[in-house]
C-alpha cells in the first residue's frame, strides 16, 4: 500500500481522509500547516501528497512549487484539495505542478476514485 501525506490546516479534513485511506490499508501522515508539511514530505518521501492551498506559515501553492523543485520529490503526485474553486485558482494549481485538483466540499468516494490513478487501488 501507499504512504500518503495530508497537508491541511483543517483537523477534520485530516481526520476524515486519514480514517478513509487508513481503512483501505494506506499509511497516512499529516501536517497542519505548509511549512511543517514541506518538512514532513522531505523526511518521509511519500507516494502521494494531498495538499490544501489556504494554510498558515506557507500556502499550498508555495509548497507545491517547492516539492516540484526538490529532486527527491519532483515526481511525487500532488493532489490539491481545497475550497478555492474558481477557474483561475484551478489553473494556477496546475501551473505550479499539481497533478489533480479537488474542490471542497468533496465526496470521499470521488476522492478515492481520483486517487486510484496515483496510488493504485485505494
Amino acid at each position: 500500500m501507499a504512504d500518503v501525506l495530508v497537508i491541511d490546516d483543517d483537523e477534520n479534513i485530516r481526520d476524515i481522509v486519514t480514517l478513509r485511506l487508513g481503512v483501505s490499508g494506506h499509511t497516512v501522515h499529516s501536517a497542519g500547516d505548509g511549512e511543517t508539511g514541506l518538512a514532513r514530505a522531505r523526511e518521509l518521501k511519500p507516494d502521494l501528497v494531498l495538499l490544501d492551498i489556504m494554510m498558515p506559515r506557507l500556502n499550498g501553492i508555495d509548497v507545491c512549487r517547492q516539492l516540484r523543485a526538490d529532486a527527491d520529490l519532483a515526481e511525487v503526485p500532488i493532489v490539491l484539495l481545497t475550497a478555492r474553486g474558481q477557474e483561475h485558482d484551478v489553473d494556477r494549481g496546475f501551473e505550479v505542478g499539481a497533478d489533480d485538483y479537488i474542490v471542497k466540499p468533496f465526496s470521499l468516494v470521488e476522492l478515492q476514485s481520483r486517487l486510484r490513478r496515483y496510488i493504485g487501488r485505494v
